[in-house]
């Protein structure tokens, strides 16, 4: 089931970001990117509709997906 962002207050949205761009096994190639890079990166994605929140009420779990 797909989560619109703009529902999610400030605060939860951004847990739920840095969550997800901090898992283990995420790559970004070969340059660094700091964790505000990753989470700015992640919400523009969000906010242009270029990726979404998706919630598995089987596993009780968030992620996000590109469109």
């Amino acid at each position: 089931m797909e989560i619109p962002h703009e529902r999610l207050d400030a605060d939860t949205l951004r847990a739920v970001v840095e969550e997800f761009v901090t898992r283990e096994g995420t790559d970004y190639g070969d340059r660094a990117y700091s964790l505000p890079e990753k989470v700015s990166d992640v919400m523009a994605q969000l906010k242009r509709g270029e990726a979404v929140i998706l919630w598995d009420p089987a596993t009780e779990t968030l992620t996000l997906e590109a469109r």
